[in-house]
């Protein structure tokens, strides 16, 4: 017996009649042997971990634009602090954690930079619109490469792709394992609460300014709050075939998201170069229909894989904010004659 089959049983015995088994995977779009030592999902979260657009996280925005503190959060520690929040809650019931880790490392591969002031940049010219959930979901299906190969993706199981795109609180469909609903609340959970620490340390918002609905509900410090959430999430969830949220808990949450709607997420100082972010990506958006043959090398697509659009989507919206700035400071910022 080898490690991974070891694995695979201890599930079996372990986890949840309503965890998703690694034995049981839909498998993968091609094909592969498996691992001696990881089981599929384990395999998952290594490939996501160790692909490109993982490591570009760490320079793009959360919620402020580029911010001077070192202790702000970035795409990559939210994405962090969901799989922490999410593995949590998996454990408690049971789950494949495994499973709920890759999910919560892969859900925001597509994000933009410049975080949500990026993708609605994009959204308002890409014909169709642009959703960072389906962007993820091309980023581990067709743009990441796997020993070289364009076009050929991270190969990922099944279930951690639909956890991918299912992850957003605007899609229509819920994901079909509990691991990907237990992602999608624990993402929820992490924003909100994180971004009210952040808030708070710019000086945009303070404790006493946040409802006493929420307060009373949830908790009146970052701590309490996010214990709240999740203790409740387990607790409605014990034993269920989907993912839960008493009515109360998310009557509070609820309270706390318009809050930062109306204090920080529009309008607020926080979102001042937010203009200029769209403004940017939007001039790099149709500077690189025109120019996509600039692109060919560095995006490893080719006019045969995908046309004009698709290219130019896929390369602004892997770019870091610094990138994207360096990107269209050289395109449009005359440059000094060198000739004296």
């Amino acid at each position: 017996m080898t490690v991974r089959e070891r694995l695979e049983n201890e599930e079996v015995e372990r986890l949840s009649q309503y965890a998703t088994l690694s034995l049981r995977t839909r498998g993968r779009d091609r094909e592969e042997e498996p691992d001696e030592f990881r089981t599929c999902y384990q395999r998952d979260r290594d490939r996501i971990i160790h692909c490109k657009a993982f490591r570009r996280l760490k320079h793009k925005t959360q919620v402020f634009l580029s911010p001077e503190g070192d202790h702000y959060r970035t795409r990559l520690t939210h994405t962090l602090e969901v799989a922490q929040i999410a593995r949590t809650i998996s454990r408690a019931l049971r789950l494949n954690e495994d499973l709920t880790e890759a999910i919560a490392f892969g859900h925001d591969l597509g994000h933009t930079p410049f975080g949500h002031s990026g993708e609605a940049a994009l959204n308002e010219v890409v014909e169709g619109g642009f959703r960072h959930n389906e962007q993820s979901l091309r980023v581990v299906e067709f743009v990441e490469r796997r020993e070289g190969k364009p076009g050929h993706g991270l190969n990922l199981t099944w279930e951690v792709r639909d956890g991918i795109l299912c992850h957003s609180a605007d899609w229509p469909e819920e994901a079909a394992t509990l691991e990907g609903q237990v992602v999608k609340c624990a993402d929820k959970i992490a924003y909100v609460n994180h971004d009210v620490d952040d808030a708070i340390r710019a000086g945009i918002i303070t404790e006493e300014m946040i409802p006493e609905e929420a307060k009373r509900i949830l908790g009146r410090t970052r701590s309490e709050r996010l214990d709240t959430l999740v203790k409740d999430l387990i607790e409605a969830s014990m034993n269920q075939e989907r993912i839960l949220i008493s009515p109360e808990v998310a009557q509070g949450m609820s309270a706390l998201r318009d809050f930062m709607f109306e204090r920080v997420y529009i309008g607020s100082v926080a979102k001042i170069e937010a203009d200029k972010a769209t403004r940017l990506l939007i001039q790099l958006y149709y500077y690189y229909l025109d120019h996509v043959d600039e692109l060919i090398d560095e995006s490893g697509e080719s006019l045969e894989d995908s046309d004009v659009v698709r290219i130019a989507v896929d390369y602004i919206a892997g770019m870091t904010d610094r990138y994207a700035i360096r990107q269209w400071t050289a395109k449009f910022v005359p440059a000094p004659w060198g000739v004296y």
